[in-house]
């Protein structure tokens, strides 16, 4: 083929055309992909936009939080007797406006945290791009609006970089939504407002007042440059905590300001020799007493009966903002009662516990060694709060423990009220182990309403709820199940008699004192062996029965030490089932709230008891009669009459010790009232070194005798200390054999001819060495109070 093509002339000649040149068309192309390009990324940043601002990729706040942040109305709790128990608000603040800002707090947030603040728009681009090019070592992209936003509405930072993405995505859309919305005065208000400085430092005037005591608008240049410092990290820039670290970041802060030109030289030179000065005045939060207890039980049944009205009616209520009316059961004067109570007894215990403790290196704990101390500490460690955002905070382990060994000033607990100190947190864990802790629930069998619920002795030292969230080895008050198993199983009354001699199945030994003993005199002093012998011959399935038909869920083990109460139990749980006894076999599951009501008064949910059948009336009623022997001459008596309780008063109880006195127990019921106490340390290790001081009787029988002679004393609670029990119509003397109501004697064998169960022949023990020295170590317990034997 021709590379050129020829042009034929008139005269038939031939000549060549010239070569045509290329076309260069390559820079058109790049340009074009240039244009698609720019276009895809404009349409993809605003379609992300788009999609994080419709709340496609997570949930964003509506525009009407947006432009009332600070609107929220808190939801009430009102008792049944009428008065408003408190609120389920938003934490506690004490928000300024702008003209109260001193200038150079004003100044110094600007200089370091974002010089453009007054130019861009919500997003500081140029900060983002130097962000991006340096990996941040130059200062983050986040301006003040960002920073605000993230405040208020996407919380913390994630660890993820992908769920930061998003979260930063949000940040910036958020911010947009509020320069749109507020002047930059507000925007700087509201920051300072929201920030949260710790120790119940919320925004800047509680921050003013808790770390120099003074209003902000008081506060002098090396202060507030100060708290600009702690934005960065209110952890590590903490002078409370870290006060060399604190001073060098408030240092950059007024160098910040002389380079930006707010302050000059002088100035500046004064301020960085000034030292850092507090004046320290904790405030507690509004959570920091007794009710927080209840109100942390309450908030988890509200947020469930919320999700299913959302579930139902397809509304979503919020118990912060929405100004929801939750009527409980509690009374508050029983309340009262209950923890004036708890700290009268608990104030005397613990001087005697602190008496035993002084000059023990190993102090409060017993029987455990160096290693075992040291890693109870570290748990605790890194449970708390601190450690938790230290660690947020990339800080390493062992800076941590140095962090944790610093002495710094903190306030510790004291039933005479908090006491300011320096110490390091490592020590303040380890005094605050050895203090007693406490827990009462009070409610109405007849009806399962909760009348008091103490979860614990002082919400910002103790975040624990004793009442349902703790779980604790229940002792002797779990043989009252025993003894109504065998009361059902067995035909037994409590004239019944069983062996009371020593225990022996293999290897295990339970020492006993001999002879023969009735059913009553049995569980009225707390006799281990027959709580055994009752559990052998009933089968060990069949007390777990009778408490799981008593509400009883934790687990429970088939082994006969169970019957001792080896298993860990809530008192919720425990007072719920002791209320079955006095409701004629009727259970109630144990209820605080009464009626959910929205802001206009619909009802959102009421709450009703349905009480379930659990046994005849007729053995409730026999197990009345058992426990009320405790009171009148068993474990309970003693101490019921040095607390001026008369005999002659209708009681039905039982005292519980557990392993080492490690926890202290009374269930106690009077015919309409049913009270649960316990008493304990955090660790088990942590007790009372004999069982004199540590029994039940002494430790949380005390709580209820005083709690009890403030509400009979009270005539408008309509409890009196001559109410009766009522009896069954079909009730004899309380000897008969109930052989007609027999359920039978059980699925597993083996089991003894009613004559057998009322004359069993004697079992001596073969006592060797170690069974004299168990059983003289036991001698006093089975005088009075008993414990486990399950080592």
């Amino acid at each position: 083929m021709e590379e050129n093509k020829q042009n034929t002339g008139s005269r038939g000649k031939t000549f060549p055309l010239p070569p045509k040149k290329k076309k260069d068309t390559s820079w058109k192309k790049w340009a074009r992909l240039i244009w698609v390009g720019l276009i895809v990324v404009v349409l993809g940043i605003s379609g992300l936009f788009f999609a994080v601002s419709q709340g496609f990729l997570g949930e964003m706040p509506d525009v009407k939080e947006l432009e009332n942040p600070d609107i929220y109305v808190a939801s009430e709790i009102y008792s049944a007797d009428g008065v408003l128990l408190g609120k389920f608000e938003k934490e506690k603040t004490q928000p300024i406006a702008y003209k109260d800002l001193p200038p150079y707090l004003i100044y110094a947030l600007q200089a370091k945290e974002d010089e453009r603040f007054k130019e861009h728009s919500g997003i500081d681009l140029q900060s983002v791009a130097r962000a991006v090019v340096y990996g941040g070592g130059r200062g983050g992209g986040s301006t003040i609006t960002q920073q605000l936003a993230k405040l208020l509405f996407t919380g913390t930072a994630s660890q993820n970089k992908l769920q930061r993405g998003f979260q930063k995505l949000k940040e910036w859309v958020v911010a947009v939504s509020l320069e749109k919305r507020y002047t930059k005065e507000e925007i700087v208000t509201l920051y300072f407002n929201k920030f949260d400085f710790l120790y119940n430092a919320n925004g800047i005037e509680m921050a003013s007042k808790i770390y120099f005591n003074k209003t902000t608008s008081q506060l002098t240049l090396p202060e507030a440059a100060m708290f600009v410092a702690m934005l960065e990290n209110p952890v590590k820039n903490n002078p409370m905590r870290n006060p060399e670290r604190a001073k060098e970041r408030r240092n950059v802060v007024l160098e910040q300001m002389l380079k930006t030109g707010y302050i000059d030289q002088e100035t500046y030179n004064k301020a960085i020799e000034t030292p850092i000065s507090l004046d320290y005045h904790p405030i507690k939060n509004i959570s920091d007493d007794y009710s927080a207890y209840y109100k942390f039980y309450l908030k988890k049944e509200i947020d469930e009966y919320l999700k299913e009205y959302e579930k139902a009616n397809g509304k979503k209520l919020n118990l912060y903002k929405d100004g929801l009316k939750i009527y409980v059961t509690l009374d508050s004067k029983m309340q009262k009662y209950a923890e004036e109570s708890i700290k009268e007894h608990l104030t005397d215990l613990q001087k005697r516990f602190d008496a035993e403790q002084r000059g023990r290196k190993t102090r409060p704990f017993y029987y455990i060694s160096s290693k075992q101390i040291n890693d109870i500490m570290v748990q605790a460690m890194k449970r708390t709060g601190r450690y938790k955002q230290l660690k947020a905070a990339g800080v390493s382990e062992d800076s941590i423990m140095m962090e944790f060994h610093k002495p710094i000033k903190t306030s510790r607990f004291t039933w005479n009220g908090e006491e300011e100190v320096e110490m390091s947190p490592w020590d303040s864990i380890r005094y605050h182990k050895q203090i007693a802790q406490a827990g009462l629930m009070s409610m109405v069998p007849a009806t399962g309403e909760i009348k008091a619920w103490v979860g614990g002795i002082d919400w910002q030292h103790f975040q624990y709820d004793h009442i349902k969230q703790g779980k604790r080895q229940v002792g002797s008050t779990f043989k009252p199940f025993v003894y109504a198993t065998a009361i059902m199983k067995l035909g037994m009354t409590p004239c019944s008699v069983v062996s009371n001699a020593s225990f022996n199945k293999g290897t295990y030994h339970v020492p006993g004192r001999g002879g023969m003993i009735t059913l009553k005199d049995a569980l009225a002093h707390s006799q281990n062996p027959v709580a055994l012998r009752l559990a052998e011959m009933a089968g060990t399935q069949s007390v777990i029965q009778t408490a799981r038909d008593l509400g009883v869920t934790e687990d429970i083990s088939t082994s006969l030490p169970m019957a001792l109460g080896s298993s860990d139990i809530t008192i919720y749980e425990m007072l719920g089932a002791y209320s079955t006894f006095a409701n004629y076999g009727n259970y109630n599951k144990p209820e605080m709230i009464w009626r959910i009501e929205d802001a206009n008064g619909r009802i959102i949910k009421e709450v009703n008891v349905e009480p379930k059948e659990v046994m005849n009336p007729l053995y409730a009623y026999t197990m009345i009669e058992l426990m009320k022997g405790v009171a009148q001459y068993g474990t309970a008596s003693g101490e019921l009459g040095r607390k001026g309780i008369s005999k002659s008063i209708e009681i039905a109880g039982k005292t519980g010790t557990t392993q080492n006195n490690s926890d202290g127990w009374f269930m106690g019921i009077v015919p309409k009232l049913a009270t649960g106490t316990w008493v304990g340390w955090e660790d088990r290790a942590t007790h009372f070194l004999g069982t004199g001081e540590g029994q039940g009787a002494k430790m949380a029988l005390p709580i209820w005798a005083i709690y009890m002679k403030k509400v009979w004393a009270d005539k408008s609670l309509k409890v009196s200390p001559d109410d009766k029990f009522v009896k069954p119509s079909e009730w004899k003397d309380g000897c008969s054999d109930l052989k007609g109501l027999r359920s039978g004697y059980g699925d597993d064998g083996g089991l003894q001819t009613l004559d057998e169960i009322k004359n069993p022949k004697p079992v001596e023990p073969s006592k060797s060495s170690s069974d004299k020295k168990e059983e003289n170590v036991n001698e006093n317990l089975n005088k009075g109070e008993d414990v486990d034997f399950n080592k």
